[in-house]
């Protein structure tokens, strides 16, 4: 018998710790599936996590540059934000990536969809690939200072496969339009 649709926790008491505009932290105590007592903390996050890989015809993606706060290092990426959970990802990727590179796509494929951490949040995330690329100025948010570099995929993918890119988002992107290269579907 498959237990693929049974929770086997009972929760007995949650109890909402911290929300901001972005996340909400919320301490449950449960029941786990052995019986005992203990306690689970979840975070809610309040927008959709979205990504966004600009191919053009020769094969150049772009990546931004960052510090990280949370991990407190610089980290390579894919363009990603976040995305209200009212408005079309499609119209998020669009913002994400004429905002953060000043690229403008007419192509636009969904690729991947994704939990980024499940054991300990329910951000949901979406990949697209953007293909057919016009430029003009990006417009970076006032809270971010970013770097954009013009990247072959290839560069890309080998920086993955070497451990130097290691954002989820990015790693699962590569990973997947270079599949996607080698089936002949790009």
């Amino acid at each position: 018998m498959s237990t693929e649709n049974i929770n086997p926790w009972k929760t007995l008491k949650s109890e909402q710790v911290h929300e901001s505009p972005w996340i909400r932290v919320t301490k449950h105590d449960v029941l786990n599936p052995a019986g005992n007592p203990g306690t689970y903390s979840t975070i809610h996050f309040k927008n959709l996590a979205i990504g966004v890989v600009p191919l053009d015809k020769n094969y150049n993606t772009w990546l931004v540059g960052q510090y990280r706060y949370p991990i407190e290092q610089y980290s390579w990426e894919i363009p990603e934000g976040g995305g209200n959970l009212n408005i079309d990802p499609i119209d998020s990727a669009k913002r994400e990536l004429k905002e953060e590179t000043g690229i403008i796509a007419s192509k636009w494929t969904k690729i991947q969809e994704m939990y980024l951490s499940n054991s300990a949040s329910d951000e949901f995330c979406i990949l697209f690939l953007a293909q057919d690329l016009k430029f003009e100025k990006s417009e970076p948010e006032d809270t971010e200072l970013l770097e954009v570099r013009k990247v072959p995929f290839e560069a890309v993918y080998q920086m993955v496969l070497n451990g130097e890119i290691t954002d989820s988002l990015t790693v699962t992107a590569a990973l997947k339009v270079k599949l996607m290269m080698l089936e002949g579907k790009i």
